[in-house]
């Protein structure tokens, strides 16, 4: 038998241990509601687990190939020139060509005609040379005359002052006349030795074979002759045989 005083602060003390029993399974309650939040709040982007999401079917088209063209890349376009000023410049360039080149052309015709002209001098001083020996040495018995007169007339100079004397012509036709014979000059050779611009004369050497074939037509052993003839060129060009020298020295 519990006394009454006791019974009524037991009375309390079980009051309050329900209210707080009450408390205690509240608490709890409230805390999984926290956690559940937390949770939600925390969970990875997607329908929570054990959910199954539906999807719904979309069809997606295949865009369609567009083609495009590139155009090429090329350099940049150039400037157009001034055109005037390249037609001068091409003119005045082509224009000095033309006058170097006539230039040239004309500095070598006129050396090939010095040329030419310088052999064909020194071939007529040979031609001189030879001509005058062959005229001294030739001769016939039908025109010993003319044969001398040609010879004459083709000297000048010392050779010319000595035909000249009087006599010596025609003491010269009169030895001829006396052989009865005739004479044939060949020549064997000839060169220019030298020529003298100051004097205009010119050495030249000739090599010679006379041939004597007396009246009864036999022929004498031929004499070879090596002479040294100086001829003479005028003011006009005209070549003569101005002297008649041998080699080793005489006239």
């Amino acid at each position: 038998m519990i006394p009454e005083g006791r019974s009524g602060a037991t009375g309390e003390m079980d009051q309050q241990h329900t209210d707080a029993g009450e408390s205690t399974d509240e608490a709890p309650e409230s805390a999984r509601k926290a956690a559940a939040r937390r949770r939600r709040a925390s969970r990875a982007a997607g329908p929570a687990a054990g959910v199954v999401a539906e999807t719904a079917g979309v069809k997606v088209e295949r865009p369609a190939t567009v083609k495009v063209r590139m155009a090429r890349v090329g350099p940049p376009p150039r400037r157009r020139p001034n055109g005037r000023l390249v037609a001068l410049v091409g003119l005045s360039v082509a224009a000095v060509l033309v006058v170097v080149l006539a230039g040239v052309v004309a500095l070598l015709v006129t050396q090939q005609h010095t040329a030419d002209a310088a052999q064909a001098r020194q071939q007529q001083f040979i031609d001189t040379g030879t001509q005058t020996v062959v005229n001294m040495f030739s001769y016939n018995q039908n025109n010993i005359d003319d044969s001398v007169n040609r010879f004459v007339n083709g000297t000048s100079g010392p050779l010319r002052d000595m035909m000249s004397q009087p006599g010596n012509v025609d003491n010269l036709k009169a030895i001829f006349h006396d052989t009865n014979a005739s004479s044939e000059t060949v020549i064997s050779g000839a060169a220019l030795e030298k020529v003298d611009e100051i004097a205009k004369n010119a050495s030249v050497l000739v090599s010679v074979r006379v041939t004597v074939t007396d009246i009864d037509g036999v022929n004498k052993p031929s004499q070879p002759y090596r002479l040294r003839v100086i001829v003479h060129e005028d003011d006009n060009g005209h070549m003569t045989g101005y002297d008649l020298k041998y080699p080793d020295g005489g006239n």
